[in-house]
C-alpha cells in the first residue's frame, strides 16, 4: 500500500524549512469509526512508527472496535481529537454535555457499543442512563486509555496534532483547545520555528502540503478514503487506504 519513499512523493514547500523527522514516520488520517479502513491499513503498512492524529469515534459505525483495535497495538501513537474530548466530557457530566456530543456524532458512537434508545433531543435521566451503559460496555481499561491520550506528538521538526496550532505560539504552550479544535490563524500566518505540523480535523479532498502545514483528513466516514502520509527526510507522500 505504502510505496517507496523516494517515488511518487510530494516535495514540501521550498520556502519552508525541510521537513525532518528523527526516523520516517506514518501518520494516519481521522477515522470516524471506520474500522474496515483501519484493518486494511494496519494489514499492510510497513515497519514504521504510526501516529493517528484523533477522531476515532462518531459519525461512522465502527467506533467501539477502532477503539478496541487502538487499544490494542502499543505500537500505534494515538493522539486525541475533538470528538474523543466530546465523549469524554459525556461520560463526565452526561446531562450537561450529552446534547452537543449527540449532534456531531454521539448516536453512531453510542450504538456501536450497543447502547440505543435515544436521539438528539434526549435530556435528563436518559442521558445519563446511557453514559453509565456506555462505561459499563467499555470497560475500565479502554476508558483509562481514552482519558490519557496526549494531544500532540513531535519527531524532529515534525509534530502531529488534531486540528492544528496557533502560528506564534511554541507546541508545548499550546492550550488542549487549540490542539482540538484550531486556531483562526493557523493557515493565515506561518510558523517561524521551523516546525512542521500535521493534522487532521479539517476535510480536504487530498492530502495537502503547504509551508509547515500537512492536512490528512480526507473524510473517511462519507468518502471510504483514509489517508496516510509517509514523511521523511524533505518528502511526504500521501496514499489513500
Amino acid at each position: 500500500m505504502i510505496r517507496s519513499l523516494l517515488s511518487k512523493r510530494s516535495a514540501p514547500t521550498e520556502a519552508f524549512t525541510p521537513v525532518a523527522p528523527d526516523r520516517p514516520v506514518l501518520v494516519v488520517g481521522d477515522l470516524h469509526g471506520r474500522a474496515d479502513l483501519l484493518r486494511r491499513f494496519l494489514r499492510r503498512a510497513p515497519d514504521f512508527p504510526i501516529v493517528c492524529v484523533g477522531d476515532y469515534v462518531d459519525r461512522g459505525d465502527q467506533s467501539a472496535e477502532v477503539l478496541r483495535i487502538l487499544n490494542a497495538r502499543p505500537d500505534v501513537t494515538c493522539i486525541s481529537g475533538n470528538h474523543e474530548d466530546m465523549m469524554l466530557k459525556f461520560i463526565q457530566k452526561p446531562e450537561e454535555n450529552g446534547a452537543r456530543w449527540l449532534r456531531y456524532g454521539g448516536l453512531q458512537t453510542l450504538a456501536s457499543f450497543g447502547v440505543s434508545d435515544l436521539s438528539e433531543a434526549s435530556r435528563g435521566g436518559a442521558l445519563s442512563k446511557a453514559r453509565d451503559s456506555l462505561v459499563a460496555a467499555m470497560g475500565q481499561d479502554l476508558l483509562s486509555w481514552l482519558t490519557h491520550l496526549p494531544t500532540r506528538w513531535q519527531s524532529g521538526n515534525v509534530a502531529v496534532v488534531h486540528a492544528g496550532a496557533d502560528p506564534e505560539v511554541p507546541l508545548v504552550e499550546q492550550s488542549k483547545s487549540v490542539l482540538h479544535w484550531g486556531h483562526p490563524n493557523f493557515e493565515k500566518k506561518t510558523r517561524n520555528d521551523g516546525v512542521w505540523v500535521v493534522h487532521g480535523h479539517t476535510i480536504v479532498s487530498e492530502g495537502q502540503v503547504g509551508p509547515g502545514r500537512i492536512a490528512i483528513d480526507t473524510g473517511a466516514y462519507a468518502t471510504g478514503k483514509l489517508t496516510v502520509a509517509l514523511i521523511g527526510k524533505n518528502a511526504v507522500h500521501f496514499e489513500h487506504v
